[in-house]
């Protein structure tokens, strides 16, 4: 199961954080600081602690609550951050970036991991933990996807901005959670194998 896991944490996240406020950060800082491999270190560790935790409580949810309402619940789970995928994001004015005098690194990883706090890319982690019942594969898929949106993102930002339809692969990211969603309601009611 290792191998499905993984693949399937990379696309779903991959496809959510695209035009994510976290993403949106990511150029922010960037443009702010001009140190893009000490943004890209700050992101990866932050994502990594961050959707580690979201995985864990997922599968250990699932492990606690496996039964036909909580599985239920996580198959409405990505049906419901699917729909909330199709919602355009956008990084908030009051939300301050802190100064560069704390250190790029430090300031990235504290700044995204908290921003990502109640994300969608961590409420998916959180519903794949449960799906897959696997910490380590969906961490490592998860924060897979985030690094493969946001190292470009880092690297090319504002040009990518201008050149990727966003709204067409906000369409996709939310059809692949609903999917999700709903695979697991077909198993639920015995329509599909698990």
């Amino acid at each position: 199961m290792l191998f499905p896991a993984f693949l399937t944490s990379a696309a779903v996240v991959a496809l959510a954080e695209i035009g994510d406020r976290t993403q949106l950060l990511a150029i922010v800082l960037v443009t702010r600081f001009n140190r893009p491999w000490l943004v890209i270190a700050g992101i990866f560790v932050a994502t990594l602690a961050n959707h580690a935790l979201a995985a864990l409580i997922g599968s250990e949810a699932a492990s606690l609550l496996d039964s036909l309402w909580f599985r239920a619940a996580v198959a409405i789970g990505f049906i419901a951050t699917g729909i909330w995928t199709l919602v355009p994001d956008k990084l908030d004015a009051d939300e301050d970036v802190p100064r560069a005098g704390r250190g790029v690194f430090l300031t990235t990883l504290i700044t995204f991991f908290l921003v990502e706090m109640g994300d969608k890319t961590q409420i998916a982690t959180i519903g794949l933990g449960a799906r897959f019942h696997d910490t380590l594969a969906v961490a490592a898929g998860t924060t897979a996807g985030m690094m493969l949106v946001n190292i470009p993102a880092v690297l090319f930002g504002r040009e990518i901005t201008r050149r990727v339809p966003i709204a067409q692969i906000r369409l996709a990211a939310a059809l692949l959670l609903i999917a999700l969603g709903l695979w697991q309601g077909a198993q639920l009611l015995g329509l599909v194998k698990p």
